[in-house]
């Protein structure tokens, strides 16, 4: 399985990103996918998650209203749409796929995903 990202780039606070995911894998085979992001030196965290059993979608305090998490399993791909960009927002995101979560909550867990792209950078000024 490959996830590749794109879509990342410079934007000024306030702006808007939209990051694709493209999976090599017909992505309802997921239970889970997710984005998250991470600073340099900082441990990888959660940014959102969609689980495909229930349509649920679940997304990080710092994120909730401003971005979204959305996809399309005829094109195998998974968006991130990111509004009211803050300097905060600014480091790597990463898409990520579970085949079996298991566990309440356990979607914010960076270990409980088997498949991670590469990372796309996000660079917010202020």
């Amino acid at each position: 399985v490959q996830l590749v990202e794109s879509g990342g780039g410079l934007v000024q606070a306030g702006g808007s990103l939209r990051l694709s995911c493209a999976a090599s894998y017909y992505i309802p085979t997921f239970e889970y996918m997710a984005w998250f992001r991470q600073d340099p030196g900082k441990e990888r965290v959660f940014v959102a998650a969609s689980n495909w059993r229930t349509g649920d979608t679940y997304y990080d305090e710092s994120v909730k209203g401003r971005f979204t998490i959305s996809g399309d399993s005829a094109k195998n791909t998974v968006t991130l749409q990111m509004n009211s960009l803050k300097p905060e927002d600014t480091a790597v995101y990463y898409c990520a796929a579970s085949t079996i979560m298991g566990g309440s909550g356990a979607y914010t867990n960076f270990n409980r995903y088997d498949y991670w792209g590469q990372g796309t950078q996000v660079t917010v000024s202020s």
